[in-house]
């Protein structure tokens, strides 16, 4: 794990000596402070990974001391110190900027992996600021990684880590979640970049014409074969292969493909020589391809060459931390395109977008931002130019509340619930922070709503 430079903000010196010998003794940098002052001064003089910074001191405030320091460093990460029972002043505090709490007395394993928790979204975040910057170096442009949540931020790095191999990938997700583009974007960061990233999808085409598509074919190899033809694979020679929709491959094509990954040769219909060709093969599908496999539809052995890298790629409602980035973006993508003065969506029109489920994901999304774009008639946008209807968002998430009071009660605070924990990635501290609950009580009610963790 990442060692980290941490600062104590603790006016009570036994406390912060114990914190203080902990941390060290865990491998981590540590600065005492007093008091606020003391504090911001540290800050503006040095460079700080974690600040655990005590709620109630004398003197500055704990909040004050958080806006202070997140003036110098916005980057810090803050970690409130806060006494039990006073939630209120954690919710305060993380609508400041913190990124946690915890409370008096502390326990030492639960520091320890806060902590810990701290280091790695660091490191991630490191790691995806790097890769950031190959990305400008290759022009990928910004519409192809836009997010924000922790959970996109390890995938794109997973991407920039397999990118520099020969290795197969295998993109699982629904349709519209953006499988092409992740496939694009391993090409750019890969040592094939100068070369082409060619697209088959194999759902288009029938079996023959797939097969001709893929491996090209001889003159007269069937009737209309009047010239010679290259096929994808020859013309991705040296760089990529994208195959969308792999779980759609005919027996026979499957074999064929299984052969090029074994022998990295292909062979034209009609032709029984062989041909080497230099191709990484990305593929994607949004089927369950282990239950084609079990079912005998699709080969074990080809799943496998396939799947030496497996990405998932989240739908869109579950990553709703990246609606707000893809909101703005696409609304100034389409204001810019259609020559129009839209100036942003009303408070209203912004809620249904960020309530809605996004059945088809992204391409959903698109779809919707520009035809809202296209049909408004004023300066910002409005529910009426929403293709969605009003009632449908009369409960959360499109579900039916009916029945007693207490169901209703039950199912209302069931939904507040998925909806804080997908807000906070699944961070218990945070959801219940911002649920104004304890993290026992929110564990209770996951385990009594059967919500998996």
């Amino acid at each position: 794990m990442r060692k980290l430079n941490i600062l104590i903000v603790e006016d009570g010196q036994s406390q912060r000596e114990m914190l203080r010998d902990f941390l060290i003794s865990e491998g981590h940098a540590v600065t005492e402070a007093e008091n606020g002052e003391a504090a911001v001064s540290a800050v503006s003089n040095r460079h700080f990974d974690l600040l655990l910074l005590d709620y109630k001191m004398p003197g500055m405030s704990g909040l004050e001391v958080l806006e202070e320091v997140k003036k110098i460093n916005h980057e810090i990460d803050v970690v409130i110190i806060t006494a039990y029972g006073t939630i209120e002043t954690a919710v305060e505090a993380i609508k400041a900027g913190a990124v946690d709490y915890i409370t008096k007395p502390i326990e030492l394993d639960e520091l320890l992996i806060l902590v810990d928790r701290v280091a790695e979204r660091r490191g991630l975040i490191r790691e995806n600021d790097l890769l950031k910057q190959e990305l400008g170096k290759t022009g990928v442009t910004a519409e192809k990684i836009i997010y924000k949540s922790s959970r996109m931020v390890e995938l794109i790095n997973l991407a920039g880590r397999v990118a520099a191999s020969r290795a197969s990938v295998l993109i699982q997700g629904e349709s519209g979640t953006g499988k092409e583009l992740l496939a694009r974007l391993i090409h750019q960061l890969s040592p094939r970049a100068s070369r082409p990233i060619v697209v088959v999808n194999c759902g288009a085409l029938q079996e023959n014409l797939l097969e001709s598509e893929l491996f090209g074919h001889e003159k007269g190899a069937y009737t209309g074969a009047d010239a010679r033809r290259i096929g994808r694979f020859e013309e991705a020679d040296g760089g990529t292969l994208f195959l969308d929709e792999i779980g759609e491959l005919s027996p026979a094509i499957q074999v064929k493909l299984l052969r090029f990954l074994q022998e990295r040769e292909i062979s034209r219909l009609g032709s029984n020589a062989s041909i080497s060709v230099d191709v990484r093969i990305i593929s994607a599908t949004n089927q369950d391809l282990d239950a084609r496999v079990s079912d005998g539809a699709f080969r074990e052995d080809l799943f496998y060459r396939l799947n030496v890298v497996a990405v998932s790629l989240p739908p869109l409602r579950e990553r709703k931390e990246d609606l707000t980035a893809l909101i703005d973006h696409y609304l100034e993508k389409f204001t810019r395109e259609n020559g129009k003065n839209i100036q942003g969506l009303t408070a209203e029109a912004r809620d249904l977008l960020l309530k809605y489920d996004y059945p088809g994901n992204i391409r959903e999304l698109v779809n919707i931002m520009e035809r809202a774009v296209v049909i408004a008639r004023e300066d910002y946008i409005t529910v009426g130019d929403l293709p969605f209807k009003n009632e449908s968002f009369n409960n959360f998430s499109g579900r039916n509340i009916s029945g007693s009071l207490l169901e209703m009660r039950e199912e209302l605070e069931k939904n507040l619930i998925i909806e804080a924990m997908a807000k906070e990635d699944n961070n218990q501290t945070r959801a219940a922070a911002s649920l104004g609950m304890t993290r026992r009580m929110l564990r209770y009610k996951l385990k009594k709503y059967d919500l998996k963790n």
